[in-house]
């Protein structure tokens, strides 16, 4: 299937829209992504980074209040990865929609995370929830701090937020980080 079937899709199957309707909205989503022209290509002619955002633009045909994301910058490479949430980050502001990530990559924990949950792998419970930045700054928990860390408990923690998300807050707002 090419990306806009892939699109049209559940739009056919879940709405009443007409033909047109639902290519202007594939058009729009395809948009939203970055991959205006790219509606006739198949997945798999495109680049991993590419096919992570053909699979956004179908996750948000239908405009849901929630998305959810398992591992979405798996398998990407760090620059591709940080573009990824960076979209996620954008859509999820400009949308409105909530984003619900699960990932074990810090970089996206801080880039995207505004409330993160920690399980504990032993007690299968949860280990600590917050805020990744204020976890990382403020728990005092040793496998709070191993996992934010990296292992590395000893180090500058604020520096250590801003190596893995390239971003600083301040006032309470994003900034990109120089």
């Amino acid at each position: 299937m090419t990306l806009e079937e892939n699109i049209s899709l559940p739009l056919e199957e879940y709405t009443d829209l007409g033909p047109r309707q639902i290519k202007e909205i594939v058009n729009l989503k395809l948009s939203l992504v970055g991959l205006t022209g790219f509606e006739d290509h198949y997945p798999s002619e495109l680049s991993g980074g590419m096919q992570k955002r053909a699979a956004l633009a179908r996750a948000m045909a239908l405009d849901p209040e929630i998305l959810f994301f398992d591992e979405p910058s798996a398998g990407l490479d760090p620059i591709n990865a940080r573009l990824l949430d960076d979209l996620i980050v954008e859509l999820s502001d400009s949308l409105k929609t909530t984003v619900v990530v699960i990932t074990h990559d810090l970089a996206s924990i801080f880039a995207v995370g505004t409330r993160s949950i920690l399980l504990d792998p032993e007690t299968k419970t949860i280990l600590a929830s917050g805020n990744p930045r204020r976890l990382l700054e403020e728990s005092r928990d040793p496998k709070v701090l191993t996992f934010l860390t990296r292992g590395q408990t000893d180090a500058d923690r604020s520096s250590i937020a801003r190596c893995f998300s390239g971003y600083l807050y301040k006032d309470g707002k994003k900034d990109v980080h120089p």
